[in-house]
This record gives C-alpha cells, sequence and structure tokens, in this order.
C-alpha cells in the first residue's frame, strides 16, 4: 500500500470516528435536553394549575401552598411563582412578602421574555432569568395572570456538560490522532534513516550494503532502487577489476616477452656449457670429480629455477587456450613426477598416490595440468625442508558429475591472514620467488571451469582441492 493511500486512510477513519463520536455524544445530550425540559414543562403545568385553582378559588387563597411547591419545584428552574389578578395585585406568590404589591398590567409581557432581573433569588450569577406570563382564562372571562420566574440553570448545566463531553472527546481524538502520527513518522524515518546510513557506507566504498524489502510502499520502491543501484556498483566494480587485470595482463605478457627473448637463451646457453664442462673437465680431474660435479648441478639447479621464473611470467603474460584431451589423473602425475623426482629424493620427500583404479578420464588440457602438478608439489616441497609426505588424492562425485583433486602435505601451513592473499599476483611469503605460481594455477582451474579451495593450519600442514566439472568429448 502506497504511503499517500495510508495518510488519506488514517485521515478518513479519523474523521470517521470524530464524526461518530460527537454524533452519539450530540444524541446522548439532546436526550438528556429534551428529558428536562419535559420535567421543567411538567413543573410548569403544575404551577399554572395551582395558580388557575387560587384564581378561580372563592375562599381565600393560601400563599403556603405555592411556597411550598417552589421547594420541590426550585431543582427544576422555577425561581418564582406570582398570581396577578385583573388589576394587577398580586393575589397570591411563592414569595409571601410580594402579596398585596402592584404590577403594571400593560407592563407585563404576555409569553417567555427575558427577565429585567440581573440575578435569581438566591443571589448567584447564572443565565439571565426569563419570565413566563400566562392569562388564566376561563369561558370568555379573563381571571388574571400567571407569572413564573424561570432561571433554566439546569438546562445551563446540560449545556455546559455537553460542552465538555464534546471538548473532552475532540482531545482525546486529536491525542489519538498524534499518536498515530508519530507512529506512523518512525515507522517510516527509520528506514530512511538506514538508507542514509547505508547510502554513507556506499559512498565510502562499502558495496556490500543490501536493505531488506519489508514493505511495497514508497520506502519499499527506495530501497529497491537502492540494491539495484548498489549492484550496478558491484558489477561496474568488477568490470573494473576486470579491466585492470586485463591491462595488467597485457603489461605482463609484454614483459615476458621481453625477458623470453632476453632471458631464456643465455640460460640454456649456460645449461648447455655446463654440461660441455663438466663432460670435459671430469674425466681431466678424477681427484675432484664430486666437487666439479655438485658445483655444476647446483649452477644447472639455479639455471632450471631462473628458466622456471620465466615461464612463470610467460605463462602469466598471455591468454590460455585449451587443447582439451581425454586423460587419466595417473598419467599426468607419471609424466610430470621425473622433473621433480631427483629434487624430492634430495628432501626427502615422499609422494603418495590416493587414487581409486575405476577414477574416469579428464577432459582437460594436459600441458596446463602438468603445470597446475608441478606447482602444487613444488609448493608442498618448499613448505617441507625437512622431509615429509605429498599426499595426491582424487575422487570422483557422480551426483554431482565432477572430480575433486586434493594436494595434502605435512609442512609448516600458511597464516590465516595469508589465505586470502596466496592466490593474489606477486604474493609470495618465500625469500626466493616472485609469486606467480598459485596465481597461474588457478588461473587454469577457472579456465578449465573448475574452482579451488584450501585448508590449512600452522603446523599442521596445507590441502588444496581442485574442483573440475567433469566434460564431455568435445565440450569446451
Amino acid at each position: 500500500m502506497k504511503l499517500n493511500t495510508k495518510l488519506v486512510m488514517m485521515m478518513l477513519s479519523l474523521l470517521i470516528i470524530a464524526t461518530l463520536i460527537l454524533f452519539l455524544m450530540n444524541q446522548y445530550s439532546q436526550n438528556d435536553l429534551v428529558q428536562e425540559m419535559q420535567e421543567s414543562s411538567t413543573e410548569v403545568s403544575k404551577a399554572i394549575q395551582l395558580s388557575v385553582e387560587d384564581l378561580t378559588s372563592e375562599t381565600d387563597v393560601e400563599s403556603l401552598r405555592l411556597k411550598d411547591y417552589l421547594q420541590q419545584a426550585r431543582n427544576k428552574g422555577i425561581n418564582e411563582v406570582n398570581i396577578i389578578n385583573n388589576e394587577g395585585e398580586i393575589i397570591n406568590s411563592s414569595d409571601p412578602d410580594k402579596v398585596g404589591k402592584m404590577r403594571e398590567i400593560k407592563k407585563l409581557e404576555k409569553g417567555l421574555k427575558a427577565s429585567r432581573k440581573g440575578k435569581g433569588a438566591t443571589g448567584s450569577h447564572s443565565l439571565r432569568p426569563y419570565d413566563l406570563v400566562v392569562p388564566v382564562i376561563v369561558g370568555d372571562e379573563q381571571l388574571g395572570y400567571v407569572q413564573i420566574n424561570l432561571l433554566l440553570d439546569n438546562i445551563r448545566d446540560i449545556q455546559h456538560a455537553n460542552f465538555l463531553r464534546r471538548l473532552v472527546a475532540t482531545c482525546m481524538i486529536f491525542m489519538f490522532g498524534i499518536f498515530l502520527t508519530i507512529f506512523l513518522a518512525r515507522r517510516y524515518t527509520d528506514p530512511i534513516h538506514r538508507l542514509a546510513a547505508g547510502v554513507k557506507k556506499v559512498s565510502a566504498g562499502d558495496l556490500s550494503v543490501t536493505f531488506p524489502l519489508d514493505s511495497k510502499d514508497e520506502i519499499g520502491e527506495l530501497a529497491e532502487n537502492f540494491n539495484e543501484l548498489v549492484e550496478k556498483l558491484r558489477e561496474k566494480e568488477h568490470l573494473e577489476k576486470r579491466l585492470y587485470e586485463a591491462e595488467h595482463l597485457s603489461k605482463v605478457g609484454q614483459l615476458a616477452s621481453g625477458i623470453a627473448h632476453e632471458i631464456r637463451n643465455p640460460l640454456n646457453y649456460i645449461s648447455l656449457a655446463i654440461d660441455h664442462l663438466k663432460s670435459e673437465l671430469l674425466p681431466s680431474c678424477p681427484e675432484r670429480g664430486k666437487e666439479l660435479e655438485s658445483i655444476a648441478d647446483n649452477i644447472k639447479e639455479e639455471v632450471r629455477k631462473a628458466n622456471y621464473m620465466v615461464l612463470n611470467f610467460m605463462n602469466y603474460g598471455r591468454p590460455l587456450k585449451l587443447r582439451l584431451h581425454e586423460v587419466r589423473y595417473p598419467e599426468l602425475i607419471s609424466k610430470a613426477m621425473p622433473l621433480l623426482q631427483d629434487k624430492l629424493n634430495e628432501q626427502h620427500i615422499e609422494v603418495v598416490e590416493d587414487i581409486p583404479a575405476d577414477l574416469p578420464p579428464m577432459q582437460v588440457d594436459p600441458e596446463l595440468m602438468r603445470n597446475c602438478l608441478f606447482n602444487f608439489i613444488t609448493n608442498a616441497a618448499q613448505a617441507m625442508p625437512d622431509g615429509g609426505k605429498i599426499t595426491l588424492g582424487a575422487a570422483f562425485v557422480a551426483g554431482d558429475n565432477l572430480f575433486r583433486l586434493t594436494f595434502a602435505d605435512q609442512g609448516s601451513g600458511i597464516a590465516p591472514n595469508d589465505i586470502d592473499k596466496i592466490f593474489q599476483p606477486y604474493f609470495t611469503t618465500k625469500e626466493a620467488g616472485i609469486g606467480l605460481g598459485l596465481a597461474i594455477t588457478e588461473r587454469i582451474i577457472k579456465e578449465h571451469g573448475g574452482e579451488m579451495v584450501v585448508e590449512s593450519q600452522l603446523g599442521n600442514g596445507t590441502t588444496f582441492t581442485i574442483i573440475l566439472p567433469m566434460k564431455k568429448q568435445g565440450e569446451v
């Protein structure tokens, strides 16, 4: 429901409630007023009846009768009753002191008129009293007049009480409306404040902010638009990162191309020269053969490391083109191990294969996957300078149609703060290294549609897990 609709419904509800309450209170007040006027009219009729009896009576009039009656009728607004004959003489009155006094007939105004008196008989300030003058006619003969002084305080009290009730009801309705307005204001301003805080976080670079869509009004639309904006900013940031990576790869590719031409040829020449020197010097110096052979092997090892760094530069800088072939995982391992076996033997490192015999063949690029195996085993060996065991595991999950390849070592492990950084280019914790081995490996796995997971604890070794989907023949 829209906010405008809610506000209109709230105002209409308050209007209907106020109208209904005031209508009911008005009906209640009218009933009280009518009932009071009926009772007052009854008392006035009794007063007129007594006056007629006094005017038509042939005996002496008892003035105390009106006085006694007035004591009962005063609560109904009757303040004074005077019975006047045709000559203007007051022949009976509720006030015995007025009996025998004269009134000017011409000045008596028939009907209900405001009295010239400003106060009631009790002297209290109240509504202006009224005089009701009624001629008494029997047959065709007028016997006199009845003058009744009315205060109508009871009607005034009813009107005053009705006014107070209406005032209280109106105040309560307005108080209810104020509380309802405050409630709605808080309900709608709190999400706006949260949105404002989220906008500040986004402007500060935090694109993880999202808002739940709890309502379908304008606030919900604003939250939805905000989430769409943040999502577009995330996409833009992702595209910028990919563009940066592409530019970075282009620069690395240019660097790798230069390195390949400037370094690899001298490295190849040095390697060939070492082999030539070994063949020439060792036979001529048999007494120093072992020493010379050790020096030559160390030089070749350093040349091999330098050549490996150049290859890493080249592989990371150039775009990957997969040449998928159906190959069995044990065959990949058997082709990669000869290049590493001598070094592993020197470090007293044992490689154990835990591969089921019925493991299906994989659709992968053999050269790139051998490079991945080489990087994993080399990193594991470097983490175990005092020797240990490297376990190469494999399994096929038929339900998910994917391969799980594991590489577990017994090395020193990886610090928790470094786990998220090990796949970043040029990040390394080794003294000798450029930090491209795992970055290249992750890139190769992603190009195959897979992912990498690492689990490590300091002092308890590290396990890398490669998850590769099973591809059909010819699928890229």
